[in-house]
């Protein structure tokens, strides 16, 4: 007399999913996902550490060049002193945009050598791998930012508000370069090449750098001109940035330049994740 044996049929074993085609990551593990991306970004910074001269030198050039060949020019001879105060801190709002437009060529590149291939299966959702990004970009910028405040304190920089005033300039900057991240993030996505990126960006870097109150007073300028830079937000940065340091009108620039920040950001992070999702 034979037993029949009654096996019960396995579930078949389900590969992980990569989030964004309906499962649901929790703030926790969404975190834990970002400070991973972010050490694995960090560590190949250690293993090429030319990316990062880009941070070193830029600072130190553009004082030494603003300061010794166009300070005499715009100042008046001999008061180069003075104009490192006026530049340094609309500078760091240039160095804000800068450092952003690496990350729009650097994650077209990482698509162009498969990097992003293995986030594909990956159980990770997929603004994390672009918040990572942000947050090594961010620590870049801030690094960039220390080497050109201490150039302008070589060169006889002087604080006149107090130490919270210009750590809130430092966070000014940080947050407006934050939200420009996100715009060439999309221009990386959006754009075939990296060299296409990073012509696109000078297209938009230059009109609103020298466009702007970083270099010069706008009263010396045409009143078209004029009228441009009061609604260019390079301009609002860098005369929040002014105030905070130097004394002087704080109240609209600091607003202007926050609310440049959050309408960039609400805009741009959106598409960017959505065009991230889409290559992926």
């Amino acid at each position: 007399m034979s037993t029949a044996t009654t096996t019960s049929p396995r579930k078949p074993v389900s590969a992980p999913t990569a989030v964004g085609g309906g499962e649901r990551i929790g703030l926790r593990s969404h975190l834990r996902h970002i400070g991973a991306l972010a050490r694995r970004n960090v560590l190949q910074i250690k293993q090429d550490p030319e990316s990062m001269f880009d941070v070193l030198l830029m600072p130190i050039i553009f004082v030494l060049l603003f300061v010794y060949v166009f300070g005499g020019a715009i100042a008046g001879q001999g008061r180069q002193e003075d104009y490192v105060n006026y530049l340094v801190p609309g500078l760091m709002a240039m160095m804000g945009m800068n450092v952003a437009m690496g990350i729009g060529t650097g994650i077209n590149d990482d698509f162009r050598k498969g990097v992003m291939d293995r986030f594909r299966t990956m159980p990770i959702a997929r603004s994390s791998v672009l918040v990572a990004k942000i947050v090594v970009e961010l620590g870049r910028m801030l690094v960039a930012t220390a080497i050109l405040l201490g150039m302008g304190f070589l060169l006889g920089m002087e604080i006149k508000t107090s130490v919270g005033g210009l750590l809130a300039a430092v966070a000014l900057s940080a947050a407006f370069g934050s939200a420009l991240m996100w715009v060439f993030m999309l221009l990386g996505l959006a754009l075939p090449t990296a060299q296409a990126v990073q012509g696109m960006a000078m297209l938009v870097l230059m009109p609103l750098q020298f466009g702007s109150s970083i270099f010069a007073p706008p009263s010396t300028m045409p009143g078209w001109l004029q009228a441009f830079t009061d609604y260019n937000p390079l301009s609002n940065l860098a005369d929040a940035a002014r105030g905070l340091m130097g004394g002087g009108e704080v109240g609209r620039p600091v607003w202007m330049t926050l609310a440049w920040a959050a309408g960039i950001t609400l805009i741009a992070a959106p598409l960017a994740v959505a065009r991230f999702r889409k290559k992926t």
